[in-house]
């Protein structure tokens, strides 16, 4: 098998709210979007977004319900200090303060208007998150 793209699909609120954030604030693309329904992507490796609008009658009718929570939303930076600032600077309120963990990872987290919650990473050496693996 041979992954050519991965997509994450988020039921939220607010779709547009959503949107806006991961538009404005984490330079991704509205690639489509309908009543209740935005496809956003960026143009490096970072994971496509669909958000979808809680109740919205394309998913089963058992998971219309359903919010994205309790998962962690995280990408891998090079620049952890830069975007931290430039964050900062656009009013975006950091709710996990900068913090590098014994293990080697370096991280802060933001949370977009429906409680999507968006962690910024640095690994202090190449190597950190296979190690990390290992102690696991």
């Amino acid at each position: 098998m041979q992954v050519t793209t991965s997509t994450i699909s988020l039921t939220v609120d607010d779709v547009a709210a959503s949107s806006a954030f991961f538009v404005t604030h984490l330079g991704y693309r509205e690639q489509a979007a309908a009543d209740g329904f935005a496809s956003l992507n960026r143009p490096d490796a970072a994971v496509d977004i669909v958000l979808l609008q809680r109740g919205i009658e394309v998913l089963p009718e058992g998971f219309r319900d359903r919010h994205a929570d309790g998962l962690i939303l995280a990408f891998t930076v090079d620049d952890l200090a830069t975007q931290e600032a430039r964050i900062k600077s656009e009013g975006v309120e950091i709710t996990m303060a900068l913090r590098e963990e014994p293990w080697g990872e370096k991280l802060f987290q933001v949370t977009d208007p429906n409680g999507i919650v968006v962690q910024f990473v640095e690994w202090a050496d190449q190597d950190a998150p296979e190690d990390a693996a290992a102690l696991a």
